[in-house]
């Protein structure tokens, strides 16, 4: 073991961990955003908004209000972080 290789770990950057911190939060917001125009989008196909005919089966499994449902939990996931504190340990 050749301690010269070994590197220091980086001391804590609170700047960086608050952009990073803020960007995770946007991005969940976004997502949260998606999946309330999926869902929507969804029900209004249900009512025919678009024009006559339901959507196929498999669109309503797979990208109606489940996918509506899982973007909206993953972005609320996402935008309910924790704020970052300046001790990086706690």
């Amino acid at each position: 073991m050749n301690p010269k290789n070994k590197k220091a770990p980086a001391p804590y950057d609170a700047e960086k961990s608050w952009r990073l911190h803020r960007r995770l939060v946007r991005v969940g917001q976004a997502l949260m955003l998606a999946g309330a125009v999926v869902a929507i989008t969804h029900w209004l196909a249900h009512l025919e908004a678009f024009g006559p005919g339901q959507p196929p089966g498999w669109l309503d499994l797979a990208a109606g209000y489940p996918m509506g449902g899982i973007l909206l939990v993953f972005g609320a996931i996402l935008a309910g972080r924790k704020r970052p504190t300046s001790n990086p340990r706690t």
